[in-house]
């Protein structure tokens, strides 16, 4: 398996500070919901370990959340959707799971279905870049 099987990955050519406000504006936009943000390089200083900018954006859209846990609660594992900003290489990328993913843990879940969420979130990643 690559990373490209499972994740979506761009890279932009905004300041890592203005990618995360750019990912914030898209997923408002969406109409998906914000619930947390955290700052990686940030918590991991305060324990004594150094890191390259890294924020975990969580995401969600009610309606695809309650699609996929009417399936099965369990895929709450894979849930809320992230969406990452992150400097590598000297490059700052803009990078999401896929959410078709979802159904190779989950056989109840078809792909198409998880298809829209997917579509969402690379719609949210392109237009952050």
């Amino acid at each position: 398996m690559n990373v490209e099987d499972f994740a979506y990955i761009v890279e932009t050519n905004r300041s890592f500070d203005e990618a995360v406000v750019s990912v914030l504006k898209a997923v408002e936009q969406k109409g998906w919901a914000l619930f947390q943000v955290y700052d990686i390089r940030e918590r991991l200083a305060a324990k004594g370990f150094e890191q390259k900018p890294l924020k975990i954006i969580e995401i969600c859209s009610a309606k695809h959340a309650n699609q996929f846990l009417g399936k099965n609660r369990l895929i709450s594992l894979c849930m809320p959707c992230k969406i990452n900003v992150l400097e590598s290489n000297g490059a700052i990328r803009i990078a999401g799971m896929k959410p078709t993913m979802i159904s190779q843990f989950f056989p109840e879940v078809a792909r198409e279905e998880a298809e829209q969420a997917e579509k969402d979130v690379i719609e949210i990643i392109n237009k952050a870049k």
